[in-house]
């Protein structure tokens, strides 16, 4: 831009500058400002619902992996539970499957110690 492409004292500008006052700016009337700020409003509901919408979604996601670990170790659980009492149920029946040999055992043995000592020592 050379100095002379500026208007001096008071001369109407015969050439539009690039910087003018509004700097390349649209005026827009008031039917368009209101049909703008409409769009732009329901550009935005739009965008909350959907923002709202993925958040729901993305909560309740959340809940049923929760849930879902939630009962699987509550399960886990559970079967640690059963395998204990089985177990002691095994146990309990191995002793006393023991207790019923021990039992034998003596019956038997006293019944062999009475005979012996008897034929030993005779009847009389």
């Amino acid at each position: 831009m050379s100095f002379w492409s500026f208007p001096v004292s008071g001369e109407v500008p015969t050439v539009m500058l690039s910087d003018s006052g509004n700097g390349g700016m649209r005026f827009y009337s008031d039917t368009e400002v209101t049909a703008l700020v409409a769009e732009l409003s329901e550009a935005a509901e739009e965008a909350i619902e959907s923002a709202a919408a993925e958040a729901a979604k993305a909560a309740s996601m959340a809940a049923l992996d929760r849930e879902g670990t939630a009962r699987r170790e509550t399960a886990a659980a559970l079967a640690e539970a059963r395998r204990w009492e089985q177990q002691y149920r095994d146990e309990k029946a191995g002793r006393m499957k023991k207790m019923i040999i021990t039992g034998v055992i003596c019956l038997f043995s006293g019944l062999v110690l009475g005979a012996g000592s008897i034929l030993i020592f005779g009847g009389n």
